[in-house]
């Protein structure tokens, strides 16, 4: 191992004692040390070496003696190599014979603030456009889809399918029934004020049947089924098994993607009116409970309060969340790097996009819906 030690003859001579192994895989030296030294002791006019229990050596402690020489330089302190073995000696000087051309080293700079925003606009205009090549070529595929002509196997739809339905009932239940038990305590405080907690039946109802079914159920979904997909088809493309379904001459957005956005366009409608009817429950749990309301009294209100367009309306909108947090999460998956790193950052990105693009997409459904007096 490579060591360094600094010893004081005179009040103007500094020794530099080198000893062990120098080699690259020991590490570079450093010379802070010596800097420390000279700044220590600033009577420091010439500077030695001893390397007599120097054992062996290669480019490493080459590096060492040329910044040791640059700092001696810095600060008008002579530098006496007749310590080196001569070899060393000889390499040195052949180094420091040619000097360093100006400009030869890259100076870095930080960029602008017009370089940063041009480098984000470059940034957004590229995954824009491979979102579009993306959609455009799923678009091919469902097209295939419907003349019969996909290439994929029943056995993994069956298997998607599970996973996105029934697997997902447990976490979809929890939440959808405190959704609705806090829907109708938020509804209870305002409408008590009145008199009115029979409304709170039209309140929870309402709500989960427009809007917060469907879009509780779709956040759930992106987190847990969208993040999945990204995961699976990101380590797929780390070990190149994507590439082999090319070479094979398989799709892989038929072989792989389709599956998964037949899956959630199928599973998200019903766990949507599962969500619908657990909220429910968990407001009709608040409501006898709490507010002195019959069973019969609230299912009555809740069937007067909810029509078939409000169902059908967030049935809906449940499918169109399952084709975006399907497109979401294999878009981030086949575009993950080829890291295992890239991998976590996938299944981050897809639970973003996800959950973006299904609050946009409710805002959208707002708007029309309103524009359509629905």
């Amino acid at each position: 191992m490579n060591q360094v030690s600094f010893e004081r003859i005179d009040n103007d001579i500094l020794l530099i004692r080198l000893s062990g192994s120098w080699h690259l895989r020991g590490g570079l030296g450093s010379s802070g040390a010596f800097e420390r030294e000279l700044q220590a002791f600033a009577a420091v006019r010439r500077a030695g070496f001893d390397s007599q229990k120097l054992t062996d050596w290669d480019s490493s402690i080459l590096t060492f003696l040329a910044r040791v020489s640059d700092v001696c330089r810095q600060r008008g302190v002579s530098l006496d190599l007749a310590g080196l073995p001569a070899g060393i000696r000889q390499l040195l000087v052949l180094a420091e014979a040619v000097p360093e051309r100006a400009g030869a080293r890259k100076e870095v700079t930080a960029p602008s603030l017009l370089e940063r925003v041009g480098a984000s606009a470059i940034g957004v205009a590229g995954s824009a456009a491979e979102m579009l090549a993306f959609l455009g070529d799923m678009t091919v595929t469902f097209v295939r889809l419907f003349r019969m002509k996909a290439r994929y196997r029943a056995s993994d739809l069956f298997l998607l399918i599970q996973q996105c339905g029934a697997q997902a009932l447990p976490i979809v239940t929890l939440i959808s029934f405190l959704v609705g038990v806090i829907l109708a305590f938020v509804g209870a405080i305002q409408l008590k004020q009145f008199g009115a907690q029979i409304y709170v039946a039209n309140l929870v109802g309402v709500a989960m049947m427009r809007e917060m079914g469907a879009m509780m159920t779709a956040i759930l979904m992106a987190g847990r089924t969208g993040a999945a997909f990204a995961a699976q088809l990101g380590t797929m493309k780390v070990t190149q098994e994507i590439d082999a379904f090319t070479t094979a001459g398989f799709s892989p957005l038929e072989f792989l993607v389709l599956p998964r956005a037949i899956a959630l366009i199928l599973m998200m409608p019903l766990l949507c009116l599962y969500s619908d009817f657990v909220g429910i429950a968990g407001g009709a749990a608040i409501g006898v409970g709490m507010l002195d309301l019959s069973w019969t009294t609230y299912v009555q209100q809740t069937m007067h309060a909810v029509g078939l367009t409000d169902t059908v309306g967030g049935v809906f909108k449940s499918a169109v969340y399952g084709v975006l947090i399907a497109l979401a999460g294999c878009l981030r998956g086949l575009q993950a790097g080829n890291s295992s790193s890239a991998v976590g950052d996938a299944a981050t990105s897809a639970v973003v996009t996800g959950i973006v693009a299904i609050i946009a997409a409710c805002g959208i459904f707002a708007v029309v819906f309103y524009v359509l007096g629905i």
